[in-house]
Formats: C-alpha cells, structure tokens, sequence
C-alpha cells in the first residue's frame, strides 16, 4: 500500500450516531462515504487516513481494511495468513498487537484465530508481538471470512490530549461533539451548559467556533507505519485555519470542584479566552448576557448516578430555569428516560433515535427556540 494507493477507511463511532458523522465526512471532503452499523466509510489515501485522524470531530477510531480472504478452518487460516503481505503495510521492527472476534463462522475460536495471526505476523514479517503496543491489527472472521484491519489511531479518539481531569460519568469529546452537531450546532452561536462537569460541551464547542482540529496535540499509531511522511504531515498540520470565534462558550456546575476541573481543561486545550465557567446551581443560573444560542445539558440519569425516583425534581427545576430565563434559545437534553425528559415541560419534538453511552441507551431530545 503505497502513499497514493486507494483504499477503504473506516470511521467507527457510537451506534446510533453513523448519519451524522456521515454529515461531517462529507462536509470535510472525504470521498465516498456511506453508512454502516457502527461507523461510515471512505475511500482514499494515507493521507486521508492523517486527516480523518486529524480533523474528525466525532470519530472514535479510524480503521483501515487492508485486506481479507475466506477461511473455514485453522489449518486454513494459518497457512493464508502466512501469505498474507503483511510487509506491504507493518514494519518490522514495530511492535503490533493482535484483537480477533469470531461471529457466525466455522472458526469460533477467537484466541486461536489470534495466535494463528500473530504467528504469521512474527513467523514471516518478523515484527515483535506486544500486548501493550499503540498498533492493533484488528482480525474478524465474520461468515467464514477473515478481514483484517489497521488501527490507525491507536488511543481513542476522544482522547484530544487536553482534558486531564474529569469529573463523574464523563461524555466523550467524540460523542459530545456529533450531539453539538446533531443540535444544528456550526460554530456561530454561543452554547451554553448548566451541568457542565469536566467542561465538554463548552470546551468542545469552542474548539469548534475556533476552527481547532481535535488531534492537533496528540500523538498516532500510524506515525509509526512505513507509510509515514513526517515532512507530508507536518505540513498536514501547518495547514490549520484557526480563526476567532464571535461568541463565548459558557459552563456551570453546582460542584465547584468542577468548575475549577472545566478551566484546567479549557486552558489546556487553548480556548480559556472564549470560555466561561462558573459556580451556580441549576435555580441559581442565569442566561448569559448575547445573543440567544444553543443549552445542552448531560444531566444524571438515574441509572448510574443518584436515585431516578428523585431525579423529576431536578428536571421540572431545569425545566423551569430553562422557560423563564432562556427564551429564544434552542435546548438539547440528553437523558436514558423519557419520562424524565417530560419532566422538565419543555416543547421537545420527536426525540432523536437512542445511542449507546456508557452501557446505557441515552436519547437526545431537542427544542426549536424556546417562546418568549
């Protein structure tokens, strides 16, 4: 795989958000996408795998499928894996680690199919196996037939490099950016949380405004692959466009603890000029001073953190900071109840469809601007 050959990428994400990542690879030029359970896929190049790296706001890992062959049995499988061109794509003197997941196939054994690769890997091409290493192959024998993967990305994804601290039951910076999204959220519009926790959606809001690639400070597995062009990359990144946002980006919590975490995390990730954060209880907040934009809370529900018999006093109490004090704002609320979510009075529409998060299925449901 050269760095100009064309090949399948995938960009996995949260079931349930597949579309509107689609949405965002599309508004940034990737080729050929197109929906599948759990992710979306392109076509391109190496450097397309870089920028999908880069600049995808909501995409957890970023894949690349690098070939695949039938197989009904071990002895099979051993002998085509052998064959298989592990030179063209692996070094060998970078260490790599084997994921194997056997579903409907004759081979069902997942820790055999994974020592069968390994022994390839080690057997022909010569490249140390490592538990611990940042580069996955990714093998998945699915009807009888074995596709084996690149993990280009190595951490998740969600992982910018910026939030150190968190505070209970966080949102991915990934998952929390397709709901910014999802709301009609494009950057020209301030953004408000009354729940603000480690400070994401503001955070992540303001990277937005700001035109900030979320990888733009972390390191990837695929800096480590024979295909790398540190000069091409380089030159990749220097080719950002920050640019000023017009509004600012606010965040409250009842946690002081929380705040403090919010400005860490903000001034890490270079957008503490356009941020906010501040110490009130949801009766306390009050609409900041602008413009009217988007309020999206991650309130607890009730599964996980706190009693869901007592939660509906705390919805009806958003409920009603929310229709008193944010007219003509737009709310999005994501809870794993509905009756929650009624609970707070507000004129949601149809609830968007439910999305994995943190074993739970969460909904978001969103308002049009809200009646003066």
């Amino acid at each position: 795989m050269s760095a100009d050959s064309d090949f399948e990428i995938l960009l996995v994400t949260v079931p349930g958000l597949e579309a509107i990542l689609c949405a965002e690879a599309k508004a940034l030029g990737f080729r050929s996408p197109a929906v599948m359970t759990g992710g979306v896929t392109v076509r391109g190049d190496w450097r397309d795998v870089w920028r999908a790296n880069l600049c995808l706001r909501g995409v957890s890992k970023v894949l690349i499928r690098v070939g695949s062959f039938p197989v009904a049995h071990l002895a099979q499988l051993d002998k085509r894996a052998r064959r298989f061109p592990w030179q063209d794509f692996l070094s060998p003197t970078v260490p790599v680690r084997v994921e194997a997941t056997c579903k409907a196939s004759r081979i069902y054994h997942a820790g055999a199919t994974k020592e069968r690769i390994e022994r390839a890997i080690t057997e022909e091409l010569g490249a140390p196996i490592d538990e611990d290493a940042d580069l996955c192959i990714k093998v998945r024998l699915h009807n009888d037939l074995c596709t084996i993967s690149l993990d280009s990305s190595g951490d998740g994804l969600h992982k910018r490099g910026h939030k150190e601290a968190v505070n209970k039951a966080p949102m991915r910076e990934t998952m929390a950016a397709l709901f910014l999204r999802q709301c009609g959220f494009t950057g020209t519009e301030p953004v408000c949380d009354l729940m603000c926790g480690s400070g994401t959606f503001p955070i992540e809001a303001a990277e937005i405004a700001a035109n900030l690639w979320p990888g733009r400070s972390r390191h990837f597995a695929f800096e480590t692959l024979p295909s790398f062009d540190a000069s091409a990359w380089q030159a990749l990144k220097d080719s950002a466009k920050p640019r000023q946002p017009t509004h600012h980006y606010f965040g409250s919590d009842r946690d002081p603890g929380a705040i403090r975490i919010s400005q860490e995390n903000a001034e890490r990730a270079g957008v503490s000029a356009y941020t906010d954060f501040r110490h009130s209880t949801i009766s306390e907040a009050q609409r900041p001073d602008g413009p009217p934009g988007l309020v999206i809370l991650n309130p607890p529900y009730g599964t996980r953190l706190g009693d869901k018999k007592k939660l509906g006093g705390l919805y009806r109490s958003i409920g009603q900071t929310l229709s008193s004090r944010f007219q003509g704002w737009r709310i999005g609320l994501i809870t794993s109840d509905q009756s929650l979510a009624k609970a707070t009075g507000l004129p949601f529409t149809t609830p968007h469809a439910p999305v994995l998060h943190g074993g739970l299925r969460v909904t978001l449901y969103t308002t049009s601007p809200l009646a003066e």
